[in-house]
């Protein structure tokens, strides 16, 4: 068993959050269950908001943190969001791609010299034209994280083809799965070989 005090902020949108889960674990919530299993003492943190962009986001995140990941422990952070960004309101998108790209860049950049972070890329949802968006931004996050020595993994191209994922989602809201898309999102993180806690 390791004595160290490891604490993991997740930070995000409502994936990130679990919404729509049954057993209000969420994608996250099993990975941090599945850690505290293979014996890590992880203290984990669930700071996902419902409709959050990546300018909400950049507001808000380190003054969050902060107090959750004191200097004494050794700080985690996972970040994953877009969704929001490329969902369209009132004709236009509700973050503009160059302004996705920068907060993204600001967030990661600011991020990293102070912690352990990894970027989760935004899952599909059922909507054919928004997730053209959506794959386009988390190719566009995928080579901010690059630039900024941030890793990062696309869960994007596997949900998509993930019958679980795509079943779900259209089964409830048309974006947020039951407990089994979430599961099979965890299985992804949690099998990537830059997860931290296998």
């Amino acid at each position: 068993m390791n004595s160290e005090d490891l604490r993991l902020c997740f930070i995000g949108d409502s994936f990130v959050h679990g919404t729509n889960d049954p057993e209000c674990l969420g994608w996250s919530g099993r990975l941090a269950a599945s850690a505290r299993r293979r014996g890590y003492p992880l203290t984990c943190y669930n700071l996902g908001v419902r409709r959050e962009t990546s300018s909400d986001i950049a507001k808000r995140w380190l003054n969050e943190a902060k107090p959750r990941l004191p200097e004494s422990c050794k700080p985690f952070i996972v970040f994953s969001f877009g969704i929001n960004d490329t969902a369209m309101e009132d004709g236009k998108l509700r973050v503009a791609e160059l302004e996705s790209i920068d907060n993204t860049r600001s967030i990661l950049r600011s991020a990293n010299g102070l912690y352990s972070v990894l970027m989760i890329g935004p899952p599909p949802i059922a909507d054919a034209d928004h997730n053209l968006r959506v794959g386009r931004i988390s190719t566009l996050f995928a080579a901010v994280a690059e630039q900024e020595k941030v890793p990062f993994l696309s869960v994007f191209e596997m949900l998509s083809r993930d019958s679980v994922w795509m079943t779900e989602i259209s089964r409830n809201d048309g974006s947020h799965p039951s407990a089994g898309g979430y599961a099979r999102f965890a299985a992804i993180v949690e099998t990537w070989p830059g997860w931290w806690f296998r």
